[in-house]
């Protein structure tokens, strides 16, 4: 388990020139070690160019981004050893992959990592058990997979360099919901097994109220908010004032509140509001 801190973040793209648009301003935020803490924002808030940081892919403009308390970029030279630690799923990796064979393509990370063959053949095995994906798949080339099961094998060859911190951004978009509710329980398995930190980028409110204990918002680049997702959720109307919402369900229950019916208002996933609904029964 690990734990990242943002510490006077920003991010500036093009910086002195005519195109220069500020992603990122001035942010302070916690991902705590062992959590599962999901991001949100509206399109260009600034979610993708985070997590871009949070790994090292991108060094910010200003400020620091903080790795058990380590700067990760005190030795530039080293920032493999982070991104061996803070394994990235960027955005639709089904696109990303490129050997002969999903086997080799899970081994690509681990092999560059200079561990053993051996070793690299049990976590190719292993990583392929985490996200649910046939061992008679391995040896099959990408382009012979649905869209859905590259999705798995892509996520399978960050899983198999074994990260401390597994960041996903937009992890089932695109899908359909059994294959959403399939990555989704990959992931939540991989953090089952290892306590790794999770950090999912995501605009679905009912995925982050369903698998998240922490929630950061973002806002043109700026930090809105952060805390617990009861907390943040409770504050529907600032999100919803900058384009967000809450879960369906919650909104559902809100309505009952309103007609008279005594329910809790609080509530963000469908098993909560079964749980609500028993009591009334």
């Amino acid at each position: 388990m690990a734990e990242i801190r943002l510490e006077n973040v920003s991010y500036v793209y093009s910086e002195g020139t005519p195109y220069e648009i500020s992603a990122l301003d001035d942010i302070n935020v916690c991902i705590k070690s062992g959590s599962v803490t999901g991001i949100i924002g509206h399109t260009g808030s600034g979610k993708s160019t985070l997590v871009q940081m949070l790994n090292g892919l991108v060094k910010p403009s200003a400020g620091k981004v903080l790795l058990d308390g380590e700067d990760i970029w005190e030795k530039p030279k080293e920032i493999g050893k982070i991104r061996a630690k803070v394994g990235l799923v960027m955005q639709y990796p089904e696109y990303q992959l490129f050997e002969e064979t999903i086997r080799a393509d899970i081994a690509f990370g681990p092999k560059n990592m200079g561990i053993d063959e051996k070793e690299i053949g049990e976590r190719v095995l292993e990583a392929a058990d985490f996200v649910g994906l046939a061992h008679d798949l391995l040896d099959k080339s990408p382009f012979d997979l649905s869209g859905g099961q590259k999705r798995r094998a892509a996520i399978a060859g960050i899983i198999a360099m074994r990260p401390e911190v597994l960041v996903l951004d937009e992890p089932a978009a695109g899908l359909d919901p059994s294959g959403r509710e399939m990555i989704m329980k990959s992931i939540m398995g991989y953090k089952a097994r290892t306590g790794a930190t999770i950090v999912i980028v995501s605009h679905s409110m009912e995925d982050m109220a369903k698998y998240c204990d922490e929630l950061i918002v973002l806002s043109s680049g700026k930090l809105l908010m952060s805390g617990k997702k009861e907390e943040v959720f409770g504050r529907s109307e600032e999100l919803t004032s900058v384009g967000l919402d809450v879960p369906q369900i919650t909104k559902m229950m809100n309505l009952l509140t309103k007609m008279g019916i005594p329910v809790s208002d609080s509530v963000y996933t469908v098993d909560d509001a079964l749980n609500e609904i028993y009591k009334l029964l």
